[in-house]
């Protein structure tokens, strides 16, 4: 099993699939090898089928379905070269509007984080709508002061983009950054090297508490605020697209259902 494995890590690096994305394919992947118990260069459809019903039964989520069998469509196809046809369809995911701070909740939120350096973190992921794994990884070199502007580098689907730079940051940035290098991580760990993904939603968790708000929101809500906000300002979708670096433009739609005005106006039959 262990040769298999390493098989599907070596196809999805030269791939340059994320490191999450190869630690994610690798467990749905030993999880299916493991019940399938030997044969493992043989591909049997059925049992394929029989797994994915097994996640199903188990209560997993869509999400949770689906990536194991894209894990294993790509094992089959990349490590054993299977060339039939594994007709499996892919599970139907829950259509959930996208949670949205207002900018009110979002100033609560920055004015509970003490930490400096953290609140900038915060500010600038919301400002230019990254996400947590974007932030974590920016380095000074990315961010250019003068044009007010973020190079993402190496972003979801290992793609480049360019988006926004609040001018209301600039005097903030230019003290974290002062006498460091380039190539650093903007913002660095205590112990050196970049901060975790988990610290970052972290310090966005205990600031959303301390501020008192309900909502089921993550370090995620962010960029779901920021491209809200956006077209809330007027924004054109498509330029929404590109700061966020969809691929197709219906992802960034779904921003419009949370943002429709004429919804908004509409008041209750209740007198």
């Amino acid at each position: 099993m262990d040769v298999y494995l390493k098989k599907l890590e070596d196809e999805l690096r030269l791939r340059k699939y994320s490191p999450k994305t190869v630690k994610a394919y690798s467990a749905c992947v030993e999880n299916y090898l493991k019940a399938k118990k030997d044969n493992f260069g043989s591909v049997d459809v059925d049992f394929i089928k029989q797994h994915i019903i097994s996640k199903i039964d188990s209560g997993k989520s869509s999400q949770t379905t689906n990536q194991n069998l894209q894990a294993i469509n790509f094992f089959c196809w990349n490590v054993l070269k299977y060339r039939g046809k594994i007709d499996i369809h892919f599970a139907k995911t829950p259509s959930k509007l996208p949670i949205v701070l207002s900018r009110d909740e979002i100033q609560k939120i920055l004015s509970e984080i003490s930490n400096e350096k953290h609140k900038l973190m915060v500010a600038l992921a919301y400002s230019g709508g990254l996400r947590v794994s974007e932030i974590i990884n920016l380095k000074i070199k990315d961010v250019n002061l003068a044009e007010l502007i973020i190079h993402i580098k190496g972003a979801k689907g290992n793609k480049d983009r360019i988006t926004v730079f609040p001018e209301k940051l600039v005097t903030d940035v230019e003290k974290l950054i002062a006498n460091k290098n380039s190539n650093d991580y903007f913002f660095a760990s205590e112990r050196g090297g970049k901060l975790t993904e988990r610290t970052a939603q972290k310090v966005f968790e205990n600031a959303m508490k301390k501020a008192g708000i309900k909502k089921e929101a993550t370090f995620h809500s962010l960029r779901h605020s920021f491209a809200t906000h956006l077209l809330e300002n007027g924004v054109d979708v498509r330029y929404v697209q590109e700061l966020l670096g969809h691929a197709n433009i219906r992802t960034t739609q779904i921003y419009t259902k949370v943002t429709n005005p004429m919804l908004r106006k509409i008041k209750s039959p209740l007198e």
